[in-house]
Order: structure tokens, then C-alpha cells, then sequence
């Protein structure tokens, strides 16, 4: 039997880290909630990860995240993760009722 992952979506979580500098290059410029692109984070074939998996990023971060080709695989996982990471400290405090924090 294959368990459907568990989405949450929440509009309010998505607007408290699009509010957020990069977590990245500090920039307050153009921050989107930059969701991860991991299959264990809910990422499937054209479905979003979860939006607890989401990071603030400014555009320029976030195109090199998902896009960029100066970066491999790994080490794009790993600063979406570092700034996941920082996101989660960010708003810890703020976090939405409703919605596990990772």
C-alpha cells in the first residue's frame, strides 16, 4: 500500500517568508517562498513540496536553486536546505498554528 504524503498548504506561512530577507544573499529584494525540490519534502512530478519545505529566497538565489548550472545537485540541496533552515529560525515565533514545523 503506498501512504499519500501529507501536504499542507497555507497562504499564511507563504506570505511570513516571502516577508523575510534571503536567506541566502540578505537581499530584501523580490523574496519568494522558495519551496524545496526533494521528493521526501512532498516534490513530485509537477506538484510542490509541502510549504513547510519552503525557504526565503530572492529571485536571483532562487532561479540558482532550481536552475542554475554553476552549482550540482548536492550543493544546490545544501544551501536550500541552510536556508530552510534559517527560514524556520526566522519564524519561529510566528509560525501558523496548523502547521508542523519541520
Amino acid at each position: 500500500m503506498i501512504l499519500k504524503f501529507p501536504y499542507i498548504r497555507s497562504k499564511k506561512l507563504l506570505k511570513l517568508v516571502a516577508c523575510l530577507d534571503c536567506q541566502i544573499c540578505g537581499s530584501g529584494l523580490m523574496v519568494q517562498a522558495a519551496h524545496s525540490n526533494m521528493a521526501q519534502h512532498g516534490k513530485g512530478r509537477g506538484i510542490k513540496a509541502s510549504d513547510e519545505y519552503t525557504a526565503a529566497l530572492c529571485m536571483s538565489c532562487h532561479y540558482e536553486i532550481d536552475q542554475g548550472k554553476t552549482l550540482s545537485k548536492e550543493e544546490r540541496q545544501d544551501l536550500w536546505q541552510e536556508a530552510h533552515q534559517k527560514t524556520v529560525l526566522a519564524l519561529q515565533d510566528q509560525w501558523p498554528a496548523g502547521v508542523p514545523m519541520p
